[in-house]
């Protein structure tokens, strides 16, 4: 059948740093097919996305996807190690992927490698730093960094490394191929003339963060110089059809409305929440009219404005920590999104090798047919969160599009 890489991403939306990751993935590892896990309406850093999981399927099959696939809701709303250890985990299952490539701020992917040994493997001196560093009353995240550098015995060589968002999920691929003794090779791609948060372009190349930032000044001249043609005119459809959602304030009074309902205990059974969390939040959301006031009084050293923002997140699409802790039993399912004409070869070869996890082409037959409860509730919540997210549609805010949008085809 040839050579299978598979890539993980957001795609949000679709750029030409996107394309290139593709191409350089493909090129370094000589393969013939490439599937694409990509996370759905809602993403990873406590935000939605700006076009629906659809749309960003048809963009990846256009800049060179064979097979599009949903990473699980309750995955890809989650802090960094789950949503890698989500996507690692459903690539894993497919049984016919050779690499996993993704992107990192490093020039070295052993820098990367030595960091995720010492987190999978948790030695008893890099717990004890890791938990004097967390007795100062810093950020989780923070403390972690400060634990591995201090264990590795060398900051000079570390320092930032773990501050870098790419570089951050690189790790926790790594940690989760580990974990799971997969065969899957990784292969990191050099981020290139632009970062995560950099607000600026550089040549033809914008971060996504700064993409969604000129949709909002309507600057799309600009956004036409960063984006491959095809994601452009399919980018410039959504927004001209009113169906995109330009971030998560679109659903403030919905957020502020379930937290004022909830109570202190039910906002204690989010995910995230802990060490009387639930307090401050129940507090702030009584008090605020917007979630910018509710982030700015809730968060502190210890709890990041994107820890604050996947909470409310968790709260807006009704997820637990019950539904975390079977997040993290379980394989995911295999919920196709898009298709190429080749992918259709890699679909039957995952079929025929029937690892034990669902293939899903109709929603309507796996949640009538399945007995399994735990993949049938995530099911549920990628359905809810669908027809929650369409809510902060201009218009055509229809429900149920987990049920009747066809997979995309090219």
């Amino acid at each position: 059948m040839g050579r299978v890489l598979g890539i993980i991403g957001e795609y949000n939306p679709f750029h030409n740093g996107h394309l290139y990751h593709m191409m350089q993935s493909i090129e370094q590892t000589n393969s013939n097919y490439t599937v694409c896990v990509i996370s759905g309406n809602f993403v990873q850093r406590g935000n939605t996305s700006i076009v629906d999981k659809w749309t960003k399927a048809e963009m990846a099959l256009k800049g060179g996807a064979d097979l599009v696939i949903e990473l699980p809701t309750v995955y890809s709303v989650s802090s960094a190690e789950n949503f890698a250890e989500g996507a690692v985990k459903l690539l894993n299952s497919l049984g016919i992927v050779d690499n996993i490539s993704f992107g990192m701020e490093a020039k070295d992917i052993s820098l990367l490698n030595n960091i995720a040994t010492v987190l999978y493997q948790e030695p008893k001196e890099y717990v004890t730093i890791l938990n004097h560093e967390l007795s100062k009353g810093i950020s989780f995240p923070k403390a972690r960094e400060n634990a591995v550098m201090m264990y590795l015995n060398d900051i000079k060589k570390y320092i930032n490394v773990m501050t870098s968002s790419n570089n951050i999920l690189a790790i926790e691929y790594l940690k989760a191929l580990k974990k799971l003794r997969s065969t899957m090779y990784p292969v990191g791609i050099t981020r290139e003339k632009v970062l995560y948060n950099d607000e600026f372009i550089v040549d033809d190349f914008a971060s996504a963060t700064a993409i969604r930032r000129m949709i909002t000044r309507r600057e799309y001249e600009e956004i036409r110089k960063v984006m491959p043609k095809f994601s452009y005119n399919i980018l410039a459809n959504n927004v001209n059809q009113g169906k995109y959602v330009i971030d998560l304030s679109i659903f403030q009074k919905e957020i502020l409305y379930t937290l004022r309902k909830m109570s202190v205990s039910e906002i204690a059974e989010l995910p995230d929440v802990s060490e009387g969390l639930e307090n401050a939040i129940k507090n702030a959301s009584d008090s605020c009219n917007s979630l910018v006031d509710l982030i700015s009084i809730v968060k502190s050293k210890r709890y990041t404005q994107t820890r604050i923002q996947r909470i409310l997140v968790y709260a807006l699409l009704g997820i637990t920590k019950k539904d975390m802790e079977i997040s993290k039993k379980v394989n995911p399912y295999i919920r196709i999104l898009g298709v190429s004409n080749r992918g259709k070869t890699l679909i039957s070869e995952i079929t025929r090798l029937g690892n034990n996890v669902p293939v899903i082409t109709s929603v309507k037959k796996f949640m009538t047919e399945s007995k399994n409860k735990n993949l049938k509730r995530l099911l549920q919540i990628d359905i809810n969160a669908t027809d929650i997210y369409t809510l902060g549609y201009q218009k055509d805010a229809y429900a149920n599009l987990d049920y009747t949008h066809k997979i995309i085809t090219l």
